[in-house]
């Protein structure tokens, strides 16, 4: 069967889906050891990643199913969704990769208002500093923070969180752009797979039965 056949774009779409699978299990897998190692203990941040793992393996199973039955209502969900995804994927990492340090600073700004006390502190003490910004704009918060704060240098001299996330913020924005725009490449080229395969007549059916 040449390349652009059924058996050749059913392989490719379950190996496609085996890929997101095993990136969802990472996702819970990194979530469970980060919760149960103390590294993070922000339940909103471990939920957020259950919920994106456990998000990419039922789109996983979805297509897997699909692709392995032929089902073309699974398969039409399934691009659709992915579509979808590819979307909302290329357009958060293009802005990933656009945004500049001012615009860096507001994000943070407003990030550090939206988690709570125990995020923050929890923040502080791995990066060893207290507040976000000490500037006159933030000076009431920074205060707030500051009193709150138990970083190991509070007894000495801090540095802001905020500084200490610029100095790193670019690059990572970097990294998690490019990931995103490559990981948004794969789920056109799953829609495109779907596509050609869902229109594909199955060889094991009733040659006079319809798709």
């Amino acid at each position: 069967m040449v390349c652009g056949g059924f058996t050749c774009l059913k392989n490719a779409l379950c190996a496609l889906n085996v890929v997101y699978m095993l990136v969802g299990l990472l996702l819970i897998g990194v979530a469970a050891w980060g919760k149960g190692f103390g590294i993070v203990s922000s339940i909103h941040i471990i939920g957020g990643v259950i919920a994106v793992g456990f998000f990419l393996l039922l789109i996983a199973i979805v297509g897997i199913i699909g692709a392995v039955n032929h089902h073309q209502v699974l398969l039409f969900f399934y691009m659709v969704i992915l579509f979808f995804v590819f979307l909302f994927q290329f357009g958060v990492s293009c802005s990933c990769l656009a945004i500049n340090r001012e615009q860096q600073g507001k994000l943070l700004n407003s990030s550090w208002e939206l988690i709570g006390n125990t995020t923050k502190e929890n923040v502080e003490t791995q990066l060893n500093c207290c507040g976000l910004f000490n500037s006159t704009a933030d000076l009431t918060q920074y205060e707030i923070d500051f009193q709150l704060c138990k970083a190991p240098c509070k007894s000495t001299q801090c540095s802001t969180c905020g500084e200490l996330m610029l100095q790193h913020a670019g690059e990572a924005l970097r990294i998690l752009g490019g990931v995103g725009l490559f990981f948004s490449f794969t789920e056109i080229l799953g829609v495109w797979l779907a596509v050609r395969y869902r229109n594909q007549r199955d060889p094991r059916a009733n040659p006079s039965a319809f798709l």
